[in-house]
């Protein structure tokens, strides 16, 4: 083989690798991001130490639709895995166990085997927005969150959280790709 043959080839593989380190750079930082779960305020959904894949760029297009699972700064330094529950506008209430929104019960499968294990009462502790917020309706722009492990879970019910700008939503979790026994789409 030539020498020119050679540098052609050589600087062609530099071309391709400077490609595709471009690519994967645009892809983290602007469409993909990878979250690894701290905690257990999402069980039995999420598990301490899950490897996500959030999609960032789903919320420039569309809204954050009730009981997607999103990342938000929670912090300047810290970001929390939640489900939302509550959209701007809407009334929420908890009672005997049971989630009012607008003043009509919604069901969370997604707690069916939580309340089925859970033998210390209710699992959600009754309350108002009003009680907690003293704003009757979720903030135009803002979201109400929620851990599914509701007694063990930081979330819009302390004021630490309360309501989430939709702004500081970084995006909503699509895909659990570790451990890979528990390999996945993360349905609503």
């Amino acid at each position: 083989m030539s020498r020119k043959k050679e540098k052609n080839e050589f600087l062609a593989w530099i071309r391709a690798i400077g490609l595709a380190v471009l690519i994967v750079i645009i892809l983290r930082s602007f469409i993909l991001g990878n979250y690894i779960v701290d905690g257990p305020s999402m069980m039995p959904t999420l598990h301490n130490g899950d490897r996500l894949i959030v999609n960032k760029i789903n919320y420039r297009f569309s809204q954050p639709r009730r009981f997607d699972v999103v990342i938000f700064h929670a912090t300047p330094t810290n970001d929390y895995v939640k489900r939302v529950i509550g959209l701007p506008g809407d009334t929420i209430r908890y009672t005997n166990d049971q989630l009012y929104i607008n003043n009509k019960p919604v069901n969370e499968p997604f707690l069916d085997s939580l309340k089925k294990e859970n033998k210390t009462g209710e699992l959600t502790w009754n309350f108002t927005l009003k009680g907690l917020t003293g704003e009757t309706r979720v903030p135009k722009g803002k979201l109400w969150v929620m851990g599914d492990n509701r007694q063990n879970s930081v979330d819009s019910r302390f004021p630490e959280v309360g309501f989430v700008s939709e702004s500081k939503v970084v995006g909503k979790v699509d895909l659990r790709y570790w451990p890979l026994n528990s390999f996945g789409i993360i349905q609503r």
